[in-house]
């Protein structure tokens, strides 16, 4: 690593820490004014963003990069307007910052409580999704936090302009700017740099690919909250509604390809196999979904004419496409799936589609994942979706997030004691 990118680093850390202890003392309303500065700045210049957004989708097409990669780099008017929703749906949120609960008092005469606190500087490392730039810098900056982003590089033009208007709003409110700092660079090294900063940064916030999971896992020494694959399943039981469970597995699979909650494998149960797999496979094929299959699947579409489908590998089981491509299984009933699910899942987002509560009850209480579902499509995996204004990231870890992490995710709580002169004897 050279000393200059050190140097730059270390003395992001000491702004970020610095604008951090302003932004734990912001009032709610400074916090809310500086968000709503932000969504009319990001409609009022939809276009600018675009311009500079489509000069980094096209460097990466000359990259070479696949069209799930571009699909989750590209900004439309619909998804920076989603981004201004979301910021929108964040200042309507209760602010978490210096919430107590109910004050205790103890045999000594002292009053207990705990108050919830930012939790300090947050550092975010993320690739090609520059929406992150603007939902993560919002659900830090609500939460009372300093926020230090490093993008990829593939979309440094697209963060570098949010930046200028996250940084332009949060002067409007009478906000440090240090609050939310891009990094400028895409030199590779500055991320070891960051992921070793425990005297500036509480916590890093890994989203993007294997690679980068791994990376950090063996390199941080700043603790994380992380999550690695989004291999969704959705089982459809033997007392499903057959109507229900087509609608809701073509959303769960072709609503978006590249999306973490996308289902990548389907579970059907072999009682009602032949009454929905037909119907399904072929809306899945008619959208040019490659269909990838295990032994009992392809007897029972090939039995109704299905051709081109693809023998299943071990690896498929394991695999998260983010592309037109599913995986699907026939399995004798609900321990099968949830056996498979045990083995193969990524403990993100699985579903059942089934009428019997009973099923469904035992499939909220056995699978572990962070987001359970009965009869909705995965793709409701999703901090808008869950009222959480946008979302950090989605967490596979149980400490000390779990799931869509939102504001609560990005607190945590100090004892308060309230004494009267009391000593201790």
């Amino acid at each position: 690593m050279s000393k200059e990118i050190q140097e730059m680093m270390q003395d992001i850390g000491k702004r970020a820490r610095s604008a951090s202890r302003a932004m734990a003392r912001a009032s709610s309303e400074q916090k809310n004014q500086a968000l709503l500065h932000i969504a009319k700045l990001v409609r009022q210049k939809t276009s600018e963003i675009q311009k500079v957004n489509q000069i980094d989708v096209e460097r990466s097409q000359k990259n070479g990069q696949d069209t799930a990669f571009i699909d989750r780099l590209t900004m439309t008017p619909r998804t920076i307007e989603t981004m201004a929703l979301g910021l929108e749906q964040i200042i309507s949120l209760e602010d978490p910052i210096g919430k107590m609960t109910a004050l205790k008092k103890q045999a000594s005469g002292i009053e207990l409580a705990q108050m919830r606190v930012p939790l300090g500087v947050i550092g975010i490392i993320y690739e090609s999704r520059p929406n992150v730039t603007i939902d993560a810098a919002a659900l830090c900056l609500k939460s009372g936090n300093a926020v230090i982003l490093r993008g990829g590089s593939e979309a440094i033009d697209s963060n570098t302009v949010l930046a200028q208007i996250i940084q332009e709003g949060l002067a409007a409110a009478g906000l440090p700017k240090d609050a939310v700092q891009v990094v400028t660079t895409t030199d590779r090294s500055a991320v070891g740099e960051m992921i070793t900063m425990t005297q500036y940064i509480d916590v890093i916030v890994p989203r993007g690919g294997k690679s980068l999971i791994a990376r950090l896992m063996a390199e941080a020494r700043v603790p994380m909250i992380k999550h690695l694959d989004g291999i969704c399943h959705t089982y459809i039981d033997a007392e499903a509604d057959l109507a229900m469970a087509v609608r809701v597995c073509d959303n769960a699979k072709t609503q978006r390809y590249a999306p973490c909650n996308a289902m990548e494998t389907l579970l059907v149960n072999k009682a009602i196999a032949p009454k929905v797999l037909p119907e399904l496979c072929k809306i899945y094929q008619d959208k040019g979904v490659e269909l990838r299959v295990d032994t009992l699947t392809r007897s029972t579409l090939e039995a109704s004419g299905f051709k081109n489908l693809v023998d299943a590998t071990e690896e498929d089981w394991h695999t998260e496409y983010l592309a037109p491509i599913l995986s699907i299984k026939t399995v004798a009933d609900i321990d099968e799936a949830m056996n498979h699910i045990e083995r193969y899942g990524s403990k993100h987002t699985d579903a059942i589609i089934t009428n019997n509560k009973m099923q469904a009850d035992r499939f909220l209480r056995e699978v572990d994942s962070a987001s359970v579902m009965v009869n909705a499509s995965t793709r409701f995996a999703d901090g808008f979706e869950y009222g959480l204004g946008a979302e950090i990231g989605i967490s596979n870890d149980k400490l000390h997030a779990r799931g869509p992490v939102g504001l609560d995710g990005l607190t945590s709580l100090k004892y308060v004691v309230m004494g009267h002169g009391e000593i201790r004897t």
